[in-house]
């Protein structure tokens, strides 16, 4: 029963700190903006690791040759059915 007000409190002061440092409008601008860099950096498709999954014996990740050394598949076949649906996509666009 106690953990609910402590949760509660703590979502409080946070709603409330958030509140405050939101209402100037140069903080509002510097949150989207620092939004926007994020999630134009998340969208960059050489930072996937499904690119190194598929391709263990030219990356510098060992743990992960490794693991398919031992006979683990299931990165290389992830990334053999996404290159297969981004071909399908591409023959259809070209089509």
């Amino acid at each position: 029963m106690k953990k609910r007000w402590i949760y509660t409190a703590v979502g409080a002061v946070t709603g409330g700190a958030i509140a405050y440092f939101m209402k100037d409008e140069e903080n509002r601008k510097q949150v989207v903006d620092k939004a926007k860099s994020v999630k134009s950096n998340f969208g960059q498709k050489d930072d996937l690791p499904v690119e190194e999954a598929g391709r263990p014996e030219e990356t510098a990740d060992h743990d992960n040759a490794k693991m398919v050394s031992e006979g683990s598949q299931f990165g290389v076949q992830y990334y053999n059915e996404l290159t297969e649906k981004e071909r399908e996509i591409l023959e259809k666009s070209n089509s």
